[in-house]
C-alpha cells in the first residue's frame, strides 16, 4: 500500500495521481476505514503543488507539514508559561508571542529561487482569462 500512495503522489499527471489515490482509498475502505478517511481528507489539496507545476525542492517544502508543526509546538511551549487565562485577547496574544519566538528558529525556504515560478503560475491560476491572452501574445511574437 506504501508503494501505491508514492506512486500516486508522485505521478506526473495530478488528475491521473488523484484518481489513483481515491482509488487506494477505496481499497482500504473495508479493512481500514479510518485510514481511508484520512486519506480522502484534503485529498484534493495533496495535488494543488502538482496542479500549478511546482517540483524540485520547493515542491518538497511546499507538501509537508513540517514547518507549520515546528512552529506549533514553539508556539505550544511558550503559552504553556501561562498559568491563568483572562480572555480571548490574551489567548491571541501569547499565540502570536509564541510564533514570534518560533521565527527566531525559522531558516530559509528549500527551493526559494524557484518562488518566482510559484508567483507566475498562482497568478496563472487566478487570472486564467490573462494568463490565456499573455500565451497568445508570446505565441503571435
Amino acid at each position: 500500500m506504501d508503494a501505491k500512495l508514492v506512486k500516486a503522489f508522485g505521478h506526473p499527471n495530478p488528475a491521473q495521481g488523484l484518481r489513483n489515490a481515491k482509488h487506494l482509498a477505496a481499497q482500504l475502505e473495508k479493512t481500514y476505514p479510518g485510514a481511508a478517511a484520512s486519506l480522502r481528507e484534503g485529498l484534493e489539496e495533496m495535488f494543488t503543488v502538482a496542479r500549478l507545476g511546482i517540483d524540485g525542492r520547493l515542491a518538497i517544502t511546499l507538501t509537508t507539514s513540517n514547518p507549520i508543526e515546528s512552529m506549533l509546538s514553539i508556539a505550544r511551549s511558550t503559552n504553556r508559561n501561562v498559568t491563568r487565562w483572562r480572555d480571548g485577547q490574551m489567548v491571541l496574544r501569547w499565540t502570536a508571542a509564541g510564533m514570534l519566538n518560533a521565527e527566531r528558529s525559522f531558516r530559509r525556504v528549500k527551493g526559494y529561487k524557484q518562488m518566482p515560478h510559484l508567483v507566475e503560475a498562482l497568478h496563472r491560476h487566478a487570472h486564467p482569462e490573462t494568463a490565456t491572452a499573455a500565451e497568445h501574445a508570446d505565441a503571435a511574437a
